[in-house]
């Protein structure tokens, strides 16, 4: 039924050799036959001579690379600055498809924030038995020290990128939540400047919602939330430095906010307040957006060796002085086996529906997910709840049966480590690969950023694994992007 509807309208031209396997593709499926600015795109694609689109995309990506757009990949031996690599090949949503994400993001936001500041005050949530006690005090990334401490506007989560992923119907389901430092916000950004660059007559005339607003929302809401009685409050961006693999965006994050981007020695605590060096002497910070990991944020509290973060910084924080943003503690809010729990805190926090389900998730630390997930390995998705970046899962149908073996060992060994998930059968794009346009499969990562209120950046980063037939699509794993268009109408 796809191929047919695909050929009714691409019979000659760039996709005349584009097959869609029995997935939902989002190209030739979404708006079909009924969205005019869709038929218009799809027309003006498939107009293009392979050639001149590979051209095009070379010119692209060589413009990521002379502007530093880059990401570290660390080996045994080198650390290796690489361009994401980038797929001309817009994904494109629907106005209507759009306000579901756009609601449903707000209520998870919403949800995370309420969550983080019941468990660090009066722990309803664990009394009343909606989420296991140990599961959120025993977390790893439960902070103490954040008990009794409020936080302006009940805001712990200021920044979020909510993993989306597309089922064979077209219905997006969250894969996961990202609530502590997520990055890949700058691709977003770039890869529309790349793509109206090199493509502008693709998006002539098509009513795109924009996504270079979100610098100024950002320093806005870190604002909003700023410690009370500052007029106004100086924001800066605190980084671990040039050896970290996503310092690109560090960089352009602090020019697009139009704040200054430091390092831990560039701060101080003097009496409980943090202050910036500059050579016209100290200047009063009061609010940092960090992208250090909490265990390397405050030597006198958390890793002694640190040499990334600031001394004091904690007790100045837990005064009221400074905001931090993300919150210390933050990362018990999007571990995976939590994740599993947020439909049942949505209901109990706001009384409603989720608007985007979860993926049916097995927690291995329960007697029963660990027992389905065993009998079911082969058939599953399991991974580690506290890694990221496709690290430390196994995707059981394209497992071997001594991969399989040896995961099941660790599984026994450390059960509540470890979710499991269905496959789903993700979504996919065209994409352009060596022998012409081919599918490949899409995820898609939508940035919310709060202060007083939630505001979230139109489209996100869809996110592509280039290899036939993989579901991976972190950058770590050899996964590129995609400018993600959002019709503004």
């Amino acid at each position: 039924m796809q191929e047919g509807r695909m050929n009714e309208h691409m019979s000659a031209g760039l996709f005349s050799s584009y097959k869609v396997p029995d997935f939902f593709c989002e190209l030739m499926n979404s708006g079909a036959g009924s969205d005019p600015q869709i038929e218009m795109i799809r027309s003006r694609l498939n107009a293009l001579p392979p050639d001149d689109l590979r051209d095009r995309s070379a010119i692209a990506e060589q413009e990521f690379y002379n502007h530093g757009i880059t990401f570290t990949v660390y080996t045994d031996r080198d650390a290796i600055d690489r361009i994401l690599p980038f797929d001309l090949i817009p994904r494109i949503l629907q106005q209507k498809e759009w306000q579901t994400i756009d609601a449903g993001v707000q209520q998870r936001v919403r949800t995370l924030n309420m969550f983080l500041h019941d468990i660090y005050h009066d722990q309803k949530v664990l009394k009343d038995g909606i989420i296991p006690r140990d599961l959120v005090v025993g977390n790893a990334n439960y902070a103490r020290i954040m008990e009794g401490v409020d936080v302006p506007g009940g805001t712990y989560v200021h920044i979020s990128g909510t993993d989306l992923v597309r089922d064979e119907q077209g219905n997006f389901l969250v894969l996961e939540d990202n609530a502590r430092t997520p990055s890949g916000v700058s691709y977003v950004i770039e890869n529309r400047h790349a793509t109206l660059r090199v493509f502008p007559e693709i998006a002539a005339g098509i009513d795109l919602m924009p996504v270079d607003e979100y610098g100024m929302r950002l320093s806005s809401a870190l604002r909003e939330v700023a410690p009370a009685g500052v007029d106004q409050p100086q924001v800066v961006l605190l980084s671990p430095g040039i050896y970290n693999s996503a310092y690109f965006e560090h960089v352009f994050l602090a020019r697009e906010m139009g704040v200054p981007l430091v390092e831990g020695r560039d701060l101080t605590v003097e009496n409980d307040r943090v202050y910036m060096r500059t050579t016209a002497g100290l200047k009063p910070v009061h609010s940092i957006y960090r992208r250090i990991d909490d265990n390397f944020l405050d030597p006198q509290v958390f890793n002694p060796g640190s040499m990334l973060g600031v001394p004091g910084l904690v007790s100045a924080y837990r005064k009221g002085n400074v905001t931090i943003a993300n919150a210390i503690g933050t990362g018990v809010a999007d571990d995976k086996a939590v994740y599993a729990y947020l439909p049942r805190l949505i209901r109990y926090y706001l009384s409603e529906e989720p608007i985007l389900s979860n993926v049916e998730t097995h927690i291995c630390g329960e007697a029963e997910g660990l027992a389905y997930t065993l009998a079911n390995l082969e058939k599953l998705v399991v991974k580690p709840v506290g890694e990221s970046g496709g690290y430390g899962l196994i995707i059981g149908p394209h497992a071997t049966k001594a991969e399989l073996e040896t995961f099941r060992a660790s599984l026994l060994a450390d059960p509540s480590n470890y979710i499991s998930q269905p496959v789903i059968r993700l979504s996919v794009c065209p994409t352009l690969c060596e022998g012409g346009l081919e599918a490949r499969h899409v995820d898609l990562r939508p940035f919310a950023v709060t202060g007083r209120s939630t505001w979230v950046l139109p489209g996100g980063l869809s996110r592509v694994a280039l290899r036939r037939g993989s579901l991976v699509v972190n950058s770590s794993q050899g996964g590129g992007s995609k400018d993600t268009w959002v019709l503004a109408s």
